[in-house]
């Protein structure tokens, strides 16, 4: 019999319907004074950061976690070939994301700073998980801090801060949000590669179902030269003076390559679901840090733009992005978020699918393409999730690609955007904001024993046992 990891068995063998039950928002952080009426409490500890061990299981919980389970229908029903490879990664991660997409990236904060919690991918994912068991049931306390390590960069030596009032903080945030001693879980989407990829998905339909783009916001600006103004009166069932613009333009709906009574605006389109993974991830963060008897919390964080941004002279210390103005002056402005900033990345170190940091929108979805077909293609990875590794070489042979029409038409929404709106995307930002983010810390437990019942704090308050305290 394996000899007792203490506090990681205690982790692994809680149950999971429990963590669902006794999942709760516990606020109130170890050193956390509340000024709350008849619920007030003044602190006389000290705050209490987690220890390595407990932000490394939380970090590795938001990571990968194996091999994709690739078991898609490759044949159309009436016929013809089905998109074979509509995945950005063969690599499978905690929480399931659009078109596997895995747009999320965790900064965390801690009174340390703030740190990227980057997202191995290919060969550098491989090396980390070559030298760790293949269950986190067998991993040693070693292995879960090694594991955290490989993903944390620094990227500012200060905790992230902003003055606590709105449009900062709102509400009881101002108060217990983002205190000395919690660790806080701030997820950032990188929309642009779902975004690219979303695209080439839509648009690589069987024929008669392949749908139109339509820049659904033109209103801000003069009509386009090209009269489309009966073809979408007559095709689209919408008014004659309605400025929408058939991306592409009318030649490409007239010759049947798309079908104009499915289109697609931009404007629905948004963020092409790019952020649903941040939100698993954080229940994940939820129900593991329940299991850990530790508090936690998903709120409204510091919102974008001011997140993103630092300026000491108005107290922001963000996260340092690069704000890139759009390029295009305009009679009206568009709707936001396209006549604002956008951030675009850190460079160096998390850079968007956009410019500046690529050439061309063209240049964009071939670099993506090309990603795609390395992952597809690195059988060591690939291969991994079959009984019989051989069915890799026939998948590969089996699985139809994007047509070059598809990636075609894909280059010419990706250039109109930037053309049109000077960034990309248009309707989102590069990087989004989900909008919320996870606080988990120790919990100042003399204000859950003053105010609560045991039972609304009872894992948390067996915190000490579990870990050794």
């Amino acid at each position: 019999m394996a000899a007792s990891r203490g506090p990681l068995d205690e982790v692994l063998n809680y149950p999971l319907l429990s963590a669902l039950l006794e999942r709760r928002s516990r606020r109130v952080v170890r050193g956390t004074s509340i000024d709350s009426g008849a619920l007030s409490h003044t602190s006389t500890n000290a705050p209490a950061p987690l220890s390595p061990l407990e932000e490394a299981v939380l970090i590795v919980v938001t990571g990968l976690s194996g091999i994709t389970t690739h078991d898609g229908p490759l044949d159309v029903p009436s016929g013809g070939k089905e998109l074979g490879t509509p995945f950005l990664n063969i690599l499978a991660r905690s929480a399931s994301s659009p078109d596997n997409s895995q747009p999320t990236r965790f900064f965390l904060i801690n009174d340390e700073g703030i740190w990227l919690i980057k997202r191995l991918q290919g060969a550098e994912a491989l090396a980390v998980a070559r030298d760790l068991p293949p269950r986190w049931s067998d991993w040693q306390e070693a292995d879960w801090i090694a594991a955290a390590a490989a993903v944390k960069t620094q990227v500012s030596p200060q905790r992230l801060e902003f003055p606590r009032q709105y449009p900062y903080y709102l509400g009881w945030n101002r108060q217990l949000s983002n205190r000395p001693g919690s660790s806080m879980f701030l997820p950032v989407t990188d929309v642009t590669p779902m975004y690219i990829n979303g695209i080439l998905n839509l648009i690589e339909q069987p024929p008669g179902q392949r749908p139109l783009f339509l820049d659904d916001w033109r209103g801000f600006e003069p009509k386009n030269p090209e009269d489309v103004a009966g073809w979408v009166a007559e095709h689209l069932g919408l008014a004659p003076d309605i400025p929408y613009q058939p991306i592409g333009g009318v030649a490409r709906a007239r010759g049947g390559y798309v079908n104009p009574q499915i289109v697609v605006p931009l404007g629905i389109a948004g963020r092409m679901l790019s952020d649903h993974e941040a939100y698993f991830l954080q229940q994940n963060l939820m129900l593991v840090a329940q299991a850990m008897g530790l508090g936690a919390w998903v709120h409204v964080c510091v919102q974008s733009p001011y997140v993103f941004q630092q300026d000491s002279t108005k107290g922001w210390h963000g996260l340092g992005f690069r704000m890139e103005k759009p390029t295009k002056t305009w009679h009206r402005w568009p709707p936001l978020p396209a006549s604002q900033p956008n951030p675009v990345g850190i460079d160096g170190l998390l850079e968007g699918r956009c410019p500046p940091y690529v050439t061309s929108m063209s240049d964009a979805v071939d670099r993506l393409l090309e990603e795609k077909r390395a992952a597809y293609a690195d059988a060591q990875i690939f291969a991994r999730s079959y009984a019989d590794p051989a069915l890799m070489a026939r998948f590969q042979q089996d699985a139809a690609g994007y047509t070059p029409e598809t990636i075609v038409y894909a280059k010419e929404i990706c250039e109109y955007i930037v053309d049109t709106y000077g960034r990309f995307p248009a309707h989102a930002d590069a990087f989004a904001l989900p909008g919320t983010w996870v606080q988990i810390g120790h919990l100042e437990l003399e204000y859950y024993e003053k105010y609560f019942a045991p039972f609304e704090y009872r894992r948390q308050a067996d915190h000490a046992r579990i870990w050794n305290e």
